[in-house]
C-alpha cells in the first residue's frame, strides 16, 4: 500500500483522492461509509476547501487498519 503521509510532492485533495481511490469506492459511497458530507469531500477534492492534517491522518489510519483486516480474513 502507497504511503499517503502528506509531504512536499503532493496536496492534501490529491492523498485524500488517492486514499479514497485506494478504497474501491466512488465518492458517495466514501462519504456513506465515513459518514462525511458529500460537498465536504467534494470540497477538499475540488480544492475549494483545505482538508485537515489531522483527519487525513486518522484517514489515512482507519483505511489502513481496515484494508489490514480484509487481508488477514482473506488467509
Amino acid at each position: 500500500m502507497a504511503d499517503y503521509i502528506l509531504n512536499d510532492d503532493k496536496d492534501a485533495k490529491d492523498i485524500l483522492i488517492e486514499l479514497r481511490e485506494s478504497t474501491s469506492m466512488n465518492r458517495h459511497q466514501f462519504c456513506e461509509y465515513f459518514e462525511i458530507p458529500y460537498m465536504t469531500v467534494s470540497d477538499w477534492e475540488h480544492g475549494k476547501k483545505r482538508v485537515p492534517k489531522y483527519f487525513l491522518r486518522l484517514l489515512e489510519y482507519y483505511v489502513r487498519m481496515e484494508q489490514m483486516g480484509q487481508e488477514k480474513k482473506e488467509d
